[in-house]
C-alpha cells in the first residue's frame, strides 16, 4: 500500500508541475482554406503505406478529404496539361512541382508544454512547422478539461494546432489512491465519460493494473504505459499486453520481461529512485542484464507481443543525451527556438524531471551507447517480424525540443536499421493504426483526411531536410546553403506556411528573451 501511495504521489506531483497554467492557443484563423477544391500540382508522392515514391501527381482535395490522386506525367518529361484535373470555380491551386508530399506526421508521445513551456501556441506551432498534424498527449498533464478544450478547438480548426488524442494519467482526478479492482474499473468508466481517448499508466498493483486495462479494453479505449521501476518488478510489458495494453512507451518493462538469471534489475544497494542520477544511470545498464538477442527468451517475448498486436513507441530521442550529453545540449536550434524557461528547466537540477546531470560523464555515456545498441536491435527486429513501431518524442525534457526532436527520432530509427520508407510508415500509417484512426489518417489515399507534410527536398535521401533549420548543402560554386525544412503543412485541407509558423515561434522566444533579459549559457558557465 505504501508503494502504491508513493507512485500515486509521484504521478500527482508530475501533473501539478505541468499544471502551472499553460496558456491556451489563441483562436486566430491562420492558414488558407479549406476550399471547395484544392489541387496540389506536380508533387512526388510518398503515401505512407511503405510504397516507393511516385510522381508527378496532382492531388485533388474537396474541403478536407482526398478526392483524387492522378498521375500526370513522368520524371524529366514536361507534364501534358490535358491530363491534369481542371480547377473548378472557387478552387485553389498549389504548385508543388519538384516537391515531396507525405501524410501528416503523428507524434505518439506529445506533452503539450507544462511549467517549462507554458505557452500552447509555442508548442503547437513547433509541431505544425515540422509537418506534425496529430499528437497523442500521454497523461494530459495540463488537466483533462484543458486538453479536451484544445482538442475540440483543433478539430474545428479554431486554433493552429495538430489534432489531439487525450490520454489521462491513470488515477487522475481521484481524491485517494486507487487500491482495488473495483475502484480501478469505476475510474476507467468515469474517464471515458469525461471524454478521454485513453489512459497513460505508470504502473500499479497487479490486480489494479489488470482490472483497469481489461475494463479499458472492454470500453474500446486505447492505452499507453511507462512501466516505472516502482512497480515493474511485479508487472512488466508482457503482463500489460496480455491484459489489453495497446502500446508501451520508451523501453521500461521490456528488458525486465527478458530477464533470465535474475528477477529484478541489479540495483546498487544505495540506489534511490527519487535520485534521478541513480535512476537514469542504472537504466543505462539494464539491456545488458536481459536475454541476449535471438536467444530463446528474447524470441519468445518478441513473438508473443507481436501476436498480441502490441505497439512499441520507443522514443529513442528523449534519452539520447544520456549517450552524448554534449551533442544534445548544443543542438543548433536551442539558441533560436528554445524558450528561456525551457532552457533553464533542462539544466542540471535535483528537482526538475530529466535534468539528471549531477555527475554525468564518459562511463555513463559509454554504458548508454551499449544500451542503445541492444535496444535498437530489439526494435528493428520487432519491425522485421511484423510488429508495429511508431514515432513519438516526449519533447520538453532532456534537451529535446518539440518538432525538431521528431525528425531526430526518425534519424534514430534509421540508425536502428529502418529503411526510410519504413520510417515514414511508422510516422504515419502505423501511428494512425495505433490510435485506431487509420480510416481517416495515416496514408495518402482517396477518402482520407487531407493531412500532408510537403517539403522541397527528398526526405528519403536525407531525413535532415525535415528539420525546421533545414540541412546543409554545398553548392557547385562552393557555398554552404540550407535546403529543406517543411514548406507546407496541410491539415483538414487547410494550407499552412510551415516556415511562417516557425518564424512565429522565433518571435515568441525573442519576446520572452527581451522581457527577461535572458542570454543562453551552457551549464556552469558564468
Amino acid at each position: 500500500m505504501k508503494k502504491l501511495l508513493v507512485l500515486f504521489l509521484l504521478v500527482i506531483s508530475f501533473v501539478l508541475r505541468a499544471q502551472q497554467e499553460v496558456k491556451k492557443a489563441p483562436e486566430v484563423k491562420e492558414g488558407d482554406g479549406p476550399y471547395p477544391m484544392l489541387i496540389i500540382r506536380g508533387v512526388t508522392l510518398i503515401n505512407g503505406t511503405g510504397a516507393p515514391s511516385m510522381g508527378p501527381v496532382d492531388i485533388v482535395v474537396r474541403q478536407n478529404r482526398i478526392a483524387e490522386i492522378r498521375q500526370v506525367g513522368y520524371p524529366g518529361v514536361p507534364i501534358r496539361e490535358d491530363r491534369r484535373p481542371k480547377l473548378e470555380p472557387g478552387g485553389k491551386e498549389l504548385d508543388c512541382s519538384g516537391m515531396y508530399l507525405m501524410p501528416g506526421f503523428i507524434d505518439m508521445h506529445g506533452h503539450i508544454g507544462g511549467g517549462q513551456a507554458p505557452n500552447a501556441e509555442y508548442v503547437f506551432k513547433l509541431w505544425m512547422a515540422h509537418g506534425i498534424t496529430t499528437i497523442r498527449d500521454p497523461g494530459c498533464g495540463n488537466g483533462l478539461d484543458w486538453v479536451l478544450d484544445q482538442k475540440a478547438k483543433s478539430e474545428k480548426n479554431l486554433i493552429t494546432a495538430p489534432r489531439i488524442k487525450a490520454y489521462s494519467f491513470f488515477g487522475m482526478g481521484s481524491k485517494t489512491p486507487i487500491s482495488t479492482p473495483e475502484q480501478a474499473r469505476a475510474w476507467v468508466n468515469d474517464n471515458k465519460l469525461k471524454g478521454a481517448d485513453g489512459i497513460k499508466f505508470f504502473g500499479a498493483a497487479p490486480e489494479v493494473m489488470d482490472a483497469a486495462l481489461r475494463e479499458n479494453k472492454r470500453l474500446g479505449l486505447r492505452s499507453a504505459c511507462h512501466h516505472a521501476q516502482m512497480d515493474v518488478a511485479r508487472w512488466n510489458v508482457v503482463k500489460s499486453a496480455e491484459a489489453g495494453l495497446t502500446s508501451m512507451e520508451h523501453w521500461y518493462g521490456l528488458p525486465e520481461a527478458l530477464l533470465v538469471n535474475q528477477t529484478i534489475q541489479n540495483y546498487p544497494l544505495n540506489y534511490n529512485y527519487s535520485n534521478e542520477q541513480h535512476r537514469f544511470e542504472e537504466a543505462g545498464k539494464l539491456w545488458k542484464q536481459a536475454a541476449k538477442p535471438y536467444s530463446e527468451k528474447w524470441n519468445e517475448v518478441m513473438d508473443h507481443l507481436i501476436k498480441l498486436d502490441f505497439t512499441i513507441d520507443p522514443t529513442f530521442n528523449i534519452y539520447e543525451a544520456s549517450r552524448d550529453l554534449h551533442r544534445a545540449r548544443r543542438q543548433e536550434w536551442h539558441e533560436t527556438y528554445t524558450l528561456p524557461q525551457l532552457w533553464q528547466f533542462y539544466q542540471p537540477n535535483r528537482i526538475s524531471h530529466g535534468s539528471y546531470w549531477f555527475n554525468w560523464g564518459t562511463e555513463q555515456e559509454v554504458a548508454w551507447r551499449q544500451n542503445y545498441s541492444l535496444w535498437m536491435e530489439f526494435v528493428n527486429e520487432y519491425k522485421n517480424r511484423g510488429g508495429r513501431v511508431t514515432v513519438g518524442t516526449d519533447s520538453g525534457f532532456i534537451f529535446e525540443l518539440y518538432g525538431f526532436s521528431y525528425v531526430r527520432e526518425m534519424e534514430l530509427l534509421r540508425e536502428a536499421g529502418f529503411h526510410p520508407l519504413e520510417i515514414i510508415r511508422s510516422a504515419t500509417l502505423y501511428g494512425a493504426q495505433a490510435l485506431g484512426v487509420e480510416k481517416d489518417l495515416g496514408s495518402v489515399e482517396i477518402g482520407k483526411l487531407a493531412d500532408f507534410a510537403i517539403v522541397d527536398q527528398n526526405p528519403l535521401e536525407n531525413l535532415q531536410v525535415l528539420y525546421g533549420t533545414g540541412a546543409i548543402k554545398l553548392t557547385d560554386d562552393n557555398k554552404a546553403v540550407r535546403v529543406g525544412g517543411v514548406k507546407y503543412t496541410v491539415k483538414d485541407g487547410i494550407v499552412y506556411d510551415a516556415k511562417k509558423l516557425l518564424a512565429d515561434v522565433k518571435q515568441i522566444v525573442d519576446e520572452e528573451k527581451k522581457k527577461t533579459g535572458f542570454i543562453l549559457k551552457q551549464p556552469g558557465v558564468e
